[in-house]
């Protein structure tokens, strides 16, 4: 449908399946992270398949030529008039929670059985409580995340040593950085436009936000707190501090609507002996770290949380669910879920003394169970293992699927 790209042959894998299928495909993620793209890409997936291009019909709800689809009337209407000149056999929706009630138009889609629908969103909650309900049953969502260190080598045609990666950790992975100099005042500009443009459409005029300076102030906070325990209260009284009174409540709605927008992810904690899972003092990580530091900087003394940032990236895009494991006082970064399985991870910086060994693979042996653990830090000689966990260097843990 477009004259190039690169495939992104993740999503495409966990979306092929269902390709020609009538359950409804919806497609999630923060804005620029190819949604589009992968749209395209199925497009042509289906066109190799047989699927004629004048049966395919696309919507993009970013362009000025569909802004009079203003609800699911409109849509559904705008799909039949094509319907009867093309017998349209395929729908692609781009960012489709900028129609009202869309969901409407979805089940009677679904109900006529006879188009394969694909509709993308960049709000977490698109198909969440009555929605869901609404089409239970009927639809099956796909995450979609920046580039990961892989992928980001592909796009930039980059050797995987510690240069690339130290361009991945500093510029992040939106995939149109493919188009740019990768130099701090061409990225940074470019990503400081896309931050605007999440703030206040996917945020502030989503959600009906006024208090736009404290958001900006939340997200910078988030920003200079990767990796620490965050709590709604702990927020309120800095803020406190600085002469800003926000309630607890008010940081809460405004945390919600960051996730929501897919800025960052909220990481809740749980006990690894109780299985409990906490409600309180959460971890936060950005979907994208370029955005990050286009926001309060790129310093290298932050590379303890950067490195955590990125870890728990790669986890969420391999497919896991992850948490944060409380063991008595001692916390292990990361418990990842999959399939039934488990995956302990701590992440350092770098393994310096005996002291440091001690408590990055102490806390993991702390774990009575047997599922794998490991240490994943920037030591060039990681690799082996200490009394049974693997230490892998960071390179190696992002280059390979897990």
């Amino acid at each position: 449908m477009i004259e190039s790209y690169i495939k992104r042959e993740l999503y495409l894998e966990r979306l092929r399946p269902y390709i020609g299928k009538s359950l409804i495909k919806v497609i999630v993620g923060q804005r620029r992270v190819g949604k589009s793209f992968l749209l395209f890409q199925i497009m042509d997936e289906l066109l190799a398949r047989g699927c004629k291009e004048k049966n395919i019909i696309y919507i993009n709800k970013e362009k000025l030529e569909f802004d009079y689809i203003r609800d699911y009337k409109d849509l559904v209407s705008h799909v039949k008039k094509q319907a009867k000149k093309n017998k349209i056999k395929a729908i692609f929706i781009d960012e489709i929670q900028d129609i009202e009630s869309f969901e409407k138009a979805l089940r009677h889609w679904h109900a006529e059985d006879k188009y394969d629908i694909y509709c993308t969103g960049s709000n977490a909650n698109l198909l969440s409580g009555e929605l869901s309900t609404f089409l239970s049953g009927r639809f099956i969502e796909v995450e979609v995340f920046s580039l990961s260190y892989v992928e980001f080598l592909d796009f930039h045609k980059l050797k995987n040593n510690k240069e690339s990666l130290l361009k991945y950790i500093r510029y992040g992975g939106l995939p149109y950085l493919v188009n740019l100099e990768l130099t701090d005042i061409v990225v940074f500009g470019y990503l400081k436009n896309i931050y605007s443009t999440i703030v206040l459409n996917d945020i502030v005029a989503r959600f009906g936000l006024r208090n736009v300076v404290f958001l900006e102030k939340l997200i910078e906070y988030l920003a200079d707190n990767i990796g620490s325990l965050v709590s709604a209260k702990k927020i309120s009284d800095f803020l406190k501090s600085q002469k800003i009174k926000i309630s607890s409540q008010v940081v809460l709605n405004y945390l919600s609507n960051l996730v929501a927008a897919f800025i960052v992810f909220k990481v809740s904690r749980t006990d690894i002996h109780g299985k409990k899972i906490f409600e309180i003092n959460e971890k936060y990580y950005f979907e994208d770290l370029g955005l990050r530091n286009s926001l309060i900087g790129y310093n290298l003394e932050d590379i303890g949380k950067v490195l955590e940032n990125l870890v728990y990236m790669h986890l969420r895009i391999n497919g896991y669910t992850v948490f944060v494991g409380q063991l008595g006082v001692k916390e292990v970064d990361f418990v990842a879920e999959k399939n039934g399985e488990k995956l302990y991870i701590q992440v350092a910086y770098l393994i310096i003394n005996e002291a440091t060994r001690k408590r990055e693979f102490g806390n993991l042996l702390a774990i009575g169970d047997n599922y794998p653990k490991m240490v994943v830090s920037m030591d060039d000689i990681a690799g082996g293992k200490y009394k049974g966990i693997e230490h892998v260097n960071i390179i190696d843990f992002l280059s390979k699927k897990i």
